[in-house]
């Protein structure tokens, strides 16, 4: 039993470790990427186009790998998760990030993360077939993985209550059962996240699938609307759910520095399904420019995104807020990050919401404006969330201590994000085109600002992760004297 457990939790440092590492070195494109447009640094527009192909695939990838290590880790505690599925996503995942890399680099494909129909077929010769199909074989890798990973979750959490309805506490909220029976705040999210991720999948393989086959034979073409639904319905979910997997950490973690447990109340349950189907449906928000898109669609885009802003996080926060007021907690960097990432949250969707609304989507959407908010809601949000469950774990496995240098880091990350964060905003009501490799002068002084204030956040985010890597050390050598121990006794 003791060794299943170890090996469990080897699993999940490796993911986070894998996350934490990749996304160091996407923030790093991203820096780069800003000195380009800051006309700070000479970088050819082709490695632009690479750089931000694999700076938005990385730290999504790199940020749901991690989240999902999290998820893993909280929810096994309700429930028996397999730790075969849990290695296959990981391999595959390594798997894929290989192949992406290959296509991106040593092929040259730069279609952005969207790899939007028929793009990948149709490069202008920028890119050629070899570079589209790794990018798109190893996208579609990945996806597998995670979906096998969500498969298991969902198998798991119906095999402990009955069914997903009953993960997400339908039989609470309809009365047969009372609120003391309610699933736990970490099997309602993962049942959340599991409905909706393997929808998002699903979507996307699909997609990929269809590009595939077009880059193959080009004769054969599909409905490029239909493409674009599918990949930002794949899209949209499956980078939102990020979040949905972190702040599991928030709902463990808190009750446990408070001494107070996170109920599952009604309010928080109507609240989880409410955003189920929401999720599931405002990825439209994204096409509010496409005018052929039923009118329909477009109005439930907007008022759906409004809608879908609020319940989670309003329960959520308020909940971190009550659990937090005069319980004497004692703040250290885990309770700090995880707190912190509530504000991270609650801001970064505000920019979001405003730009679902119709008319300002139609001059903001291709603006930085939407970078700012997905880099505060990202950066400070769910990546805030993953960093404070690495000093959790490090702090709840081996005691490990902290530094007067990571609480300078917590600082500098937590300012650096807010400054990053209002350098895009301040870009899109400058009306700065995103994805754009060059800016005129008028562009610049925001760009290079937000380069500066990566570079901070990168620094911060390495303190982090050294700290982690610090807790691995300490950790296997401790093991390695238990199993000596063990070897000796036997």
């Amino acid at each position: 039993m003791e060794t299943t457990m170890k090996s469990r939790s080897n699993l999940v440092v490796s993911y986070i470790t894998v996350g934490g590492i990749v996304i160091i070195v996407m923030m790093i494109f991203g820096i780069l990427m800003l000195l380009a447009q800051g006309g700070v640094l000479d970088l050819p527009a082709a490695s632009f186009y690479q750089f931000l192909t694999i700076h938005g695939t990385g730290m999504v990838g790199a940020a749901a790998l991690a989240t999902a290590g999290v998820m893993w880790y909280f929810l096994s505690h309700y429930v028996d998760l397999s730790k075969k599925v849990m290695s296959i996503n990981l391999v595959l995942f390594l798997v894929g990030v290989v192949m992406v890399i290959i296509g991106v680099f040593s092929f040259k494909y730069a279609s952005s993360w969207t790899f939007l129909y028929p793009l990948p077929a149709l490069s202008a010769s920028a890119w050629g077939t070899v570079g589209a199909l790794l990018y798109l074989f190893g996208m579609l890798i990945l996806g597998i993985g995670f979906l096998l990973f969500y498969l298991d979750s969902g198998r798991a959490i119906i095999k402990k209550h009955g069914s997903l309805a009953k993960g997400l506490g339908w039989d609470v909220i309809s009365g047969k059962k009372s609120e003391k029976d309610a699933p736990s705040g970490a099997v309602v999210a993962s049942t959340m996240v599991t409905i909706v991720n393997i929808t998002a999948l699903t979507a996307g393989a699909t997609v990929l699938i269809m590009n595939i086959i077009n880059v193959i034979n080009p004769a054969i073409t599909f409905d490029p609307l239909l493409a674009k639904n599918l990949t930002y319905a794949f899209g949209h979910i499956f980078a939102n759910s990020i979040i949905y997997m972190g702040v599991i950490a928030v709902y463990e973690i808190l009750p446990r520095y408070t001494n107070r447990p996170w109920k599952s109340s009604k309010a928080f349950l109507i609240a989880w399904t409410m955003s189920t189907v929401f999720t599931l449906i405002i990825y439209t928000h994204h096409l509010l420019m496409d005018s052929v898109m039923p009118n329909w669609m477009l109005i439930m885009g907007q008022i759906l995104s409004y809608a879908n802003g609020l319940p989670v996080l309003v329960v959520t926060a308020y909940g971190a807020l009550m659990i937090v007021y005069k319980s004497g907690i004692k703040w250290d960097m885990a309770s700090g990050l995880i707190y912190m990432s509530m504000f991270g949250w609650v801001v970064g969707v505000v920019p979001a919401i405003v730009d679902a609304t119709i008319v300002v989507n139609h001059v903001m959407h291709n603006t930085k404006w939407v970078p700012g908010h997905f880099h505060m809601y990202m950066a400070l949000g769910a990546c805030a969330m993953i960093f404070g469950f690495m000093y959790f774990l490090a702090k709840e496995d081996s005691n490990m201590k902290t530094y007067i240098l990571d609480k300078i880091a917590f600082i500098a990350f937590t300012l650096s994000i807010v400054g990053l964060s209002g350098s895009f905003l301040v870009s899109g009501a400058l009306s700065t085109p995103r994805r754009w490799a060059t800016h005129i002068p008028e562009w610049m002084a925001p760009a290079v600002f937000g380069a500066v204030a990566g570079v901070f956040a990168v620094l911060s985010v390495t303190v982090f992760v050294i700290h982690f890597i610090r807790y691995i050390n300490k950790r296997n050598k401790v093991n390695a004297k238990e199993d000596l121990k063990d070897k000796k006794l036997a």
